[in-house]
C-alpha cells in the first residue's frame, strides 16, 4: 500500500517562490490614466449595497452594525463599481482609516485605504444613516504608495538575486558534469 503522500517528480525540481506583487510599478500614472480610477475619483453618489432583500429597518440596523465592526459595502450609482471598505471601528484622530459619526448629525463620514487594481487608494465620503445613500470619491494614497513601492523593490531585488544564484549553480553543475564526462569517457 502506498503512503498517503507519495513523492513526485515535482519534488525533485528546484523550488522558486514567486510572490505576486501587490502594486504596479508606476501607481500614480495608472491612477491618473485608467478609466475606472477616473470615474471613481469624481465625487459621486454612492449607496449601501448590503442586504438588499431585507426590510429597510433591518438594512439600517445591519449597516450600523457593520460600521461598528469596521466594514461596509458601497457601490457607485453612476457606474456600478462595488467597494468593500474596512476601517477602524471608532473614530480616531491618529488613524488614517476611520468612521466618524460625530462630524454631522444623521451622517457617517468614512475614510478607508486599500489597494485597488495594483494602486494604493483612499476612499473618502459620507453616508446618510436613514437613506443609506451619500457621496464619496477615490484619492491616490501617496504615503501608502511609497511603502508598497519599497516592498515591491525589495521583492524584485530578492528575485533577481535568487535567479543569479540559480544561474551560477546551474553553470557550475554543468561545468562539473562536463569535466567528469570527459575524464571518464573511454577512448
Amino acid at each position: 500500500m502506498l503512503p498517503f503522500e507519495t513523492p513526485t517528480i515535482f519534488d525533485q525540481l528546484p523550488r522558486y517562490i514567486y510572490y505576486i506583487p501587490r502594486v504596479v510599478l508606476n501607481q500614480r500614472a495608472k491612477f491618473e490614466t485608467d478609466e475606472l480610477f477616473k470615474k471613481c475619483a469624481r465625487e459621486s453618489e454612492v449607496r449601501f449595497t448590503g442586504f438588499r432583500d431585507r426590510p429597510r429597518e433591518e438594512r439600517n440596523f445591519r449597516f450600523m452594525s457593520g460600521l461598528r465592526e469596521g466594514h461596509t459595502e458601497l457601490a457607485y450609482v453612476s457606474h456600478g463599481t462595488n467597494l468593500q471598505l474596512d476601517f477602524a471601528p471608532r473614530s480616531n484622530n491618529y488613524a488614517s482609516d476611520y468612521c466618524d459619526f460625530d462630524r454631522e448629525h444623521g451622517k457617517v463620514h468614512i475614510q478607508s485605504s486599500f489597494i485597488m487594481n495594483g494602486v494604493c487608494v483612499r476612499w473618502r465620503g459620507w453616508i446618510d444613516l436613514d437613506r443609506l445613500e451619500g457621496n464619496g470619491c477615490l484619492e491616490f494614497d501617496a504615503d501608502r504608495a511609497k511603502i508598497e513601492d519599497e516592498i515591491l523593490k525589495r521583492q524584485i531585488e530578492n528575485h533577481t538575486e535568487r535567479m543569479r544564484e540559480s544561474d551560477s549553480k546551474r553553470f557550475l553543475r554543468d561545468r562539473v558534469e562536463g569535466e567528469t564526462s570527459i575524464a571518464y569517457h573511454p577512448a
